[in-house]
């Protein structure tokens, strides 16, 4: 089984793209409404965003959850570069007998503008030849560690803290009530069930992952995210697939 959470699609369409490969099931944490049974399990997968070089807590508490196993472990992160030691966090957590990152494109438009068309399909194209040879590695049942931490890893992997406590507040979300149609998409996709309409616009709650699909998935870019998203692109892996 391969446990995978997402935000805008990158790590559910690894999380698939290895399943098949590995001719394995997948699902979604978000989905689950109880702790999984592992315990007959060969082989078993975690899939992932990297969220300011850390893992994302909503994974990290599922992962707490499990039973220990003798199962064939293994892990792929996602991140737009670099992934710090959060996979070395997690393995003192889980134990892990193999880890990957992968680069996708970045969503986090809070910080920057999306990449261009052809660096996202680079990267995507990039991912599927590396999802090629993770796979033939997870079959293999090798044990290697091939995570791109980056420089500073140790430093960076710190600020995740910080992220958890103070990043993640949904206080600059707001709505363009001029391009806000009502659809009520942002709503029925955040994982945490934090939006809600109030008079037919979104209103956010506290319970925020920061997986930025509510901003990302409005079919109208009516959501913002304080100031700065407002000239941005927006990103999820949908618009880029065959």
């Amino acid at each position: 089984m391969i446990f995978y959470f997402s935000g805008t699609g990158n790590s559910k369409w690894v999380a698939k793209e290895i399943a098949s490969l590995i001719k394995d099931n997948c699902i979604d944490i978000c989905e689950l409404n109880e702790v999984p049974n592992i315990d007959n399990e060969e082989q078993m997968g975690f899939v992932f965003p990297i969220y300011a070089w850390g893992v994302p807590e909503v994974m990290v508490n599922f992962i707490k959850k499990l039973n220990k196993t003798n199962a064939f472990t293994f892990c792929i992160c996602t991140c737009g570069s670099e992934a710090g030691e959060a996979l070395k966090k997690l393995s003192k957590i889980y134990r892990l007998d193999s880890s990957y990152s992968i680069i996708m494109p970045s969503n986090y438009i809070i910080a920057e503008d999306i990449e261009s068309e052809n660096i996202i399909d680079e990267k995507i194209n990039k991912a599927k030849e590396d999802l090629e040879n993770i796979s033939k590695e997870i079959i293999e049942r090798k044990k290697v560690y091939k995570v791109h931490e980056g420089s500073m890893s140790k430093l960076k992997s710190a600020i995740n803290k910080a992220f958890n406590k103070f990043g993640r507040t949904t206080k600059p979300f707001y709505v363009d009530k001029n391009k806000c149609i009502s659809c009520g998409k942002c709503s029925k996709i955040c994982p945490t069930s934090c939006i809600t309409l109030t008079n037919g616009y979104p209103t956010w709650g506290e319970k925020c992952y920061q997986c930025l699909r509510c901003i990302n998935y409005c079919p109208k870019e009516a959501i913002q995210y304080g100031k700065s998203t407002e000239k941005r692109g927006r990103y999820n892996i949908e618009k880029y697939l065959d």
